[in-house]
């Protein structure tokens, strides 16, 4: 239980919670725990969704497949990271995306009715639940803003630019939680069109790189 509580304390839905409430929290949550190996599906698409999903270690990816077949990713999430909230909240009952485990991962589902609801014992935790709640959503729509920022650049290297800015974050060197096929799919660019871009950028002095770690000079 500790174990949990570790990585739980770490995300804004659970913050002020303290460790002497957080088993009767779970129980109170209907809390399940769930163990998925890499590339194993955690939710299908069409699939119902009614739960806010807890990553306790390993990670995710959100995927969104249209009529034609084509994959874009949404995002990666990884350990301490929730999903499903805003589906939930916005009471979408059949999952519009796809959710596949990156690697071997560990996730603890809540229902995300109770969280929302003061439940017959009046649990004290309940009313910090729904505060943290807007908090975590709030944060979800700047993260959907920084996407649609990145999406909208004109050219490969300006989105490639823009994506890096955003992961870096104040440092220099980062590393990126995806693959060449899967970054290409995140800004919704050509795979080789945007390995390309890569090495002219590298060529021109702008970033240095090898697999998934990058530099900014």
């Amino acid at each position: 239980m500790k174990n949990f509580f570790d990585v739980a304390k770490n995300n804004p839905l659970f913050q002020g919670i303290a460790f002497s409430d957080f088993e009767n929290m779970l129980n109170c949550l209907s809390a399940k725990a769930a163990i998925y190996k890499k590339d194993d599906i955690v939710l299908l698409s069409g699939n119902s969704i009614n739960f806010v999903g807890l990553i306790v270690s390993g990670s995710i990816k959100i995927i969104k497949e249209d009529i034609n077949g084509n994959i874009n990713i949404l995002t990666t999430l990884s350990t301490s990271e929730i999903f499903g909230e805003v589906f939930a909240c916005a009471e979408i009952f059949h999952s519009p995306v796809t959710i596949q485990a990156l690697e071997d991962t560990e996730i603890i589902f809540l229902n995300y009715s109770k969280i929302i609801t003061l439940c017959s014992n009046a649990c004290h935790f309940h009313a910090m639940l729904v505060k943290n709640m807007l908090k975590v959503l709030a944060e979800k729509n700047l993260m959907l803003n920084q996407k649609i920022e990145i999406l909208s650049k004109r050219t490969t290297r300006e989105k490639l630019l823009c994506f890096f800015d955003y992961q870096r974050g104040t440092a220099r060197k980062f590393t990126i939680p995806f693959n060449r096929e899967e970054m290409a799919l995140y800004l919704c660019v050509d795979r080789s069109a945007m390995s390309n871009e890569l090495c002219k950028m590298r060529d021109d002095g702008l970033i240095k790189f090898n697999r998934n770690k990058f530099e900014i000079i």
